[in-house]
């Protein structure tokens, strides 16, 4: 196998990798807003069921609603690329001068 060759299919590799990483995070978050929806829902039907009165489930829902505001925000922010770095080495060389 020729050099060319072998860098291609690193490349191709290194490319699959980083699409089954990015699947499996976002299947993992998608498992999450699942399980979100559902526990709550039941927690609610608990409240409703006991009679109702103070809504205790907004405390649960506030609480992890929180933590997955937080992943959200970290998936669709993505991972830091090489661009980023050369963004931000740029704006250090700015900032210097």
């Amino acid at each position: 196998m020729d050099d060319l060759q072998l860098r291609t299919a690193e490349n191709r590799e290194a490319h699959r990798a980083e699409a089954l990483r990015r699947l499996e995070r976002r299947r993992n978050l998608q498992g999450t807003v699942v399980a979100y929806v559902v526990i709550n829902a039941c927690l609610i039907g608990a409240w409703l069921v006991t009679g109702g009165g103070y809504f205790w489930p907004g405390w649960v829902m506030a609480a992890w609603g929180m933590g997955l505001a937080l992943g959200l925000w970290s998936y669709y922010r993505g991972e830091v690329t090489d661009e980023d770095v050369d963004q931000e080495l740029d704006r250090m060389s700015d900032s210097r001068r």
